[in-house]
């Protein structure tokens, strides 16, 4: 089987230029991939509209009209960082829609993995807000709708964005039927994330959060998903693996401090598809997330859908960090000795 790609259709016009988060973004990544020939090999999913009833299974209906309303405005922000334009609500539909519907397609057997290209990204929008440049938050709109209309008994969610995922914790912290890792620079926005995060009520030990000091890149993600990450996986037994996928971790990223290259963005998936074939029938689904350098994520989004598709050769134009790194073993001692999924 192939590996799914769907691409939003509606997001270029919801662009604010100066701004990081820009249509620019999945126009880089989408030129990359016609430009690779990767593309004739995969199978393109349809792009889709997710519906009211797929947001209310996360967002309030009080946050989703405060979107639908901020869309009719000729421009407008929902907080300092936020921004909306008049095709905002369509392109935010979209993006959560485009999500299920890879989703779908693993699931269903059509595809052996996927990549879900979307923006607005979603990681930081809550159950009550968006914020973070976030509207509606893709990933667990994704998540929610496998276990309730796919079937999946467990989902997990691995977020490697240089933000922490608050808004995805922050619906699933009292839900055992998601697991959600996150690794994550502190300090850093939003300023969640904390190690003693590790979700409550039935929800207990399913959240593992890996708060970095700046400057960890590929030898301190290397260990931490070795020793930390996919043993949690491991142990939790997901049906479905999905990854918020973010790229500005990479060290030419203007936002984030820590240093991953883009061979390490691809080593980092190859260990998350390995754990999905061993585990849930290969079933993993990337979904973008943040990433701001354009030729750093164009690159990095071309490595990890080459890895997901089996190709044999990864490019890394722009090269390794070249910096030494701060050492990640006190932090993996504690999650080893205190986190529930890795001492039980």
């Amino acid at each position: 089987m192939r590996t799914a790609i769907a691409i939003n259709p509606r997001h270029a016009a919801h662009d604010e230029p100066r701004h990081v988060e820009q249509a620019a973004r999945l126009q880089a990544i989408t030129a990359a991939l016609n430009a690779s020939g990767l593309r004739a090999s995969l199978l393109e999913v349809p792009a889709r509209p997710a519906t009211e009833e797929d947001l209310l299974a996360v967002h309030t209906r009080q946050m989703i009209e405060l979107v639908r309303w901020s869309a009719t405005r000729p421009h407008s922000w929902i907080d300092h960082d936020t921004y909306t334009t008049p095709a905002s609500w369509d392109a935010a539909l979209m993006a959560a829609g485009t999500t299920i519907a890879v989703v779908e397609a693993i699931v269903g057997g059509s595809a052996r993995n996927g990549f879900a290209l979307v923006r607005p990204p979603g990681h930081h929008a809550t159950p009550t807000d968006s914020m973070g440049f976030c509207l509606f938050n893709n990933v667990a709109v994704a998540a929610r709708y496998a276990i309730d209309r796919l079937g999946m008994g467990r989902v997990a969610i691995v977020d490697f964005d240089v933000h922490h995922g608050n808004g995805t914790q922050d619906i699933f912290y009292e839900d055992d039927r998601v697991f959600f890792c996150s690794t994550h620079a502190s300090p850093l926005y939003p300023g969640t994330g904390a190690e003693r995060e590790i979700g409550s009520g039935k929800g207990r030990g399913t959240t593992l959060n890996l708060p970095l000091p700046h400057g960890v890149g590929d030898a301190g993600f290397a260990r931490l998903f070795d020793d930390v990450v996919i043993p949690a996986i491991l142990h939790y037994r997901p049906d479905l693996i999905l990854v918020s996928a973010g790229y500005d971790g990479h060290w030419a990223d203007p936002l984030g401090p820590l240093m991953l290259s883009v061979a390490g963005y691809a080593a980092l998936t190859i260990r998350l598809m390995e754990a999905a074939e061993e585990i849930c029938n290969g079933r993993i689904v990337l979904v973008l997330e943040g990433g701001y350098h354009l030729r750093a994520l164009a690159a990095s989004v071309m490595a990890c859908l080459e890895v997901l598709a089996n190709e044999s050769t990864v490019v890394d134009p722009l090269g390794p960090a070249g910096e030494p790194e701060p050492d990640v073993s006190a932090l993996i001692a504690r999650m080893r000795q205190n986190h529930p999924l890795l001492t039980g």
